[in-house]
């Protein structure tokens, strides 16, 4: 029988571990369970395919419930699924009274269900070519110290978590090869824990003060991958990073690669979305030409906000990039007219309902924004699905499209830099005005970058990401 209280063995356990380190008993000498207790407040990523029909759920905003007169029987619910047969299954009834009065107004509403299969694509609402979109990129975690600095000289409104001492885990197989995807537990002493997964290389970043407000000395870390476990202490001021050896040899496996556009759909967004829709194809097809051929799932989470005809509009994962491009074509852009939206929400829906593959996945968010989230009392805290993004191996690597203030950038940069991720923001030929047209000048807060298209700059991120899985053995 499981401990009724496994939480407090394991701090027990970890008090055990400070106690005989301190007697001079070394490290190695303490003996790992057989298995971790992993019971983290989320659900892991576990599923095996995306080879289904578009799935999409919806929040409808205020102005769609004021468009909407209510059935006798009550007000629809706030949440609504529906296309595929999981879809079908969970919708409410009073879902397709919801849906038949959003479709005339929303073109975008109409979605495939099981029994008819993907939507075909219409010539009608294939993009028209779009004009390049410039970008240039920072990665905060490689230039550290000059991302301390940003955040020293930015005083805005924010969600805070404390990064300013982290720590590299590195993990490895018994032939010294790096473990992608390996599940990861930090905890101190009196039960505090972060959860994460390594990326593809074996890697995961790690802040201390990020979960753990006491500031514990020393900390265990447990890690978990394909049936092995091992134990490691992390100690406050190491110069070093914390390594772990696992007692398995990394496999080569054909790539998975999980990719999610995160699209602010308001109606400042109309440049960037159509960019999206014409490069998305060439994206997927050079992601496809890469060395590791990767296995491809796209979804989509479009977000506007609460006064709008809806706050969120998420397509669950699917191999079928022709259905996926319909999908696509059919967002627009409108709405919006405060500065900032529902980014909060849409975070929480991609971590915690997107059908995230499981274990050797490769998951990357892209999210494509002009405005900060709200970050009132009652919506959702970006810094807690930031924080479970981590636990389930899920970088996100922000875009800063045109607009976006200080406010922005802070968040988009701070989500990004925890999460493994970049930040990448569009640039012009003359920084203050996005109308000049593409060019290498930008309003951001950054320095040292390099400039490509956008969507080359996607690509690059995935081939980057995918190139140090291990390789197979010639």
């Amino acid at each position: 029988m499981p401990p009724k209280f496994p939480r407090l063995s394991r701090a027990l356990s970890a008090l055990l571990g400070v106690q005989m380190l301190f007697a001079g008993v070394p490290a190695g000498a303490l003996t790992p369970p057989a298995q971790p207790a992993f019971d983290a407040p989320f659900a892991p990523p576990v599923a095996t395919d995306c080879r289904r029909p578009i799935r999409t759920h919806e929040i409808p905003g205020l102005a769609l419930d004021a468009a909407i007169a209510k059935p006798e029987s009550g007000a629809p619910g706030r949440g609504r699924s529906f296309g595929g047969a999981e879809g079908a299954a969970v919708a409410s009834p009073a879902a397709p009274k919801v849906a038949a009065a959003a479709s005339a107004p929303m073109r975008e509403s109409a979605v495939a269900d099981s029994a008819r299969g993907p939507v075909a694509p219409s010539p009608a609402l294939r993009p028209l070519p779009s004009p390049t979109v410039t970008a240039g990129m920072v990665d905060d975690n490689a230039d550290f110290g000059e991302y301390l600095a940003f955040r020293a000289r930015t005083s805005v409104e924010h969600q805070a978590r404390d990064i300013s001492e982290r720590y590299l885990l590195d993990v490895k197989d018994r032939a010294g090869r790096g473990v992608p995807d390996a599940q990861v537990q930090v905890q101190s002493p009196d039960g505090a824990s972060l959860w994460a997964r390594t990326d593809t290389g074996g890697h995961v970043w790690l802040h201390p003060d990020a979960f753990d407000k006491v500031g514990s000395s020393l900390y265990q870390v447990t890690v978990s991958h394909a049936g092995h476990t091992a134990q490691a202490f992390l100690r406050r001021g190491q110069k070093g990073a914390v390594e772990v050896r696992l007692d398995e040899q990394a496999q080569a496996q054909r790539a998975r690669l999980d990719l999610v556009f995160l699209v602010d759909a308001t109606g400042s967004m109309g440049d960037e979305i159509d960019k999206l829709k014409s490069s998305l194809r060439s994206i997927a097809a050079e992601a496809a030409r890469l060395p590791s051929r990767p296995d491809l799932c796209f979804g989509l989470v479009a977000y506007r906000d609460s006064n709008d005809r809806f706050v969120l509009r998420s397509h669950d994962f699917t191999n079928d990039l022709g259905a996926f491009q319909n999908v696509l074509n059919q967002l627009q852009a409108d709405g919006g007219g405060d500065y900032p939206e529902a980014m909060g929400e849409a975070l929480h829906e991609t971590v915690h309902r997107m059908s995230w593959r499981g274990e050797g996945t490769t998951r990357m968010v892209v999210l494509l924004a002009d405005a900060p989230p709200q970050l009132g009392p009652n919506r959702p805290r970006y810094d807690e699905a930031m924080l479970a993004a981590l636990a389930k191996g899920i970088k996100i690597f922000s875009v800063g499209a045109s607009g976006l203030d200080r406010q922005g950038e802070f968040i988009q940069r701070q989500i990004a830099q925890f999460t493994g991720g970049r930040f990448v923001f569009l640039t012009y030929d003359r920084a203050d005005q996005p109308a000049s047209g593409p060019g290498r000048e930008t309003v951001h807060d950054v320095k040292n970058y390099s400039v490509a298209t956008l969507d080359h700059l996607i690509v690059r991120l995935i081939r980057e990401e995918l190139a140090r899985l291990p390789a197979k053995a010639s």
